[in-house]
């Protein structure tokens, strides 16, 4: 095991990750986008365990855009099947590493049978203390936007002015602290409406490998840079 530590002066609390790369791996290896996406899931089982192991309070997996429903239908439903599956599959993982579950995303615009599974994970691992783990399934950064003022006009806290308080107050997963780190694999650029709220003043890390070749020392790598940065928050450091 790596003797990596993180420098408890400049820890991440909050690691999101825009998960890229599996068909491409999959085509790589001459083998179906399917089974790319089923070594997606395990780098996902492994990255997880490596954020938890090392201190990371908050972990945020972009499973599931709003827009990857333009994909063809038979791998939208691999993949549904394949979240739901999982869900059910990990449960001991979730209890050997006290790994608490949490859902963003428009849960009433998945199949009923994923809906239950997430709601199930979510209710069996809220006692848990360790790593929280934000399964962004169905989501859209803009959508979970327009569902937060939503529920803000629907509360008895409209009263007044809309105010930037208001609106993270109402956002899907309101105790997670906004993202310190937001790492995306494969070696794209680009944000892909992910967290496009809480990513006000995140620091970013692009990866040229492909997501399920993703392991700890990727992390490690992912987390020094971070600690190495000098962030400002629009002020100046001497």
């Amino acid at each position: 095991m790596s003797d990596f530590q993180l420098d408890n002066e400049k820890p991440p609390a909050h690691v999101a990750f825009i998960m890229d790369g599996n068909g491409r791996w999959a085509k790589n290896q001459g083998k179906a986008r399917t089974v790319g996406h089923r070594e997606g899931l395990e780098t996902a089982k492994r990255i997880v365990k490596a954020a938890s192991d090392l201190g990371i309070k908050y972990v945020t997996l972009y499973t599931f855009s709003t827009e990857n429903w333009k994909r063809t239908e038979e791998e939208v439903s691999f993949l549904m099947s394949l979240i739901s599956r999982h869900l059910k599959k990990e449960m001991d993982f979730y209890r050997r590493n006290k790994i608490r579950v949490v859902h963003s995303g428009d849960l009433e615009g998945l199949p009923a049978p994923v809906q239950q599974e997430i709601k199930s994970v979510v209710e069996s691992t809220s006692i848990f203390t360790g790593t929280s783990v934000n399964l962004a399934i169905n989501y859209g950064g803009r959508d979970e936007i327009v569902r937060a003022v939503g529920r803000w006009l629907e509360s008895e806290d409209n009263k007044g002015k809309l105010t930037e308080s208001a609106v993270s107050n109402y956002l899907d997963c309101p105790d997670f602290p906004a993202p310190d780190l937001i790492i995306r694999t494969a070696g794209e650029q680009r944000l892909s409406n992910f967290l496009i709220w809480q990513c006000a003043y995140a620091e970013f890390y692009y990866s040229a490998k492909l997501w399920p070749d993703w392991d700890r020392a990727d992390l490690e790598e992912a987390v020094l840079s971070f600690q190495n940065r000098n962030r400002k928050f629009g002020g100046v450091n001497e």
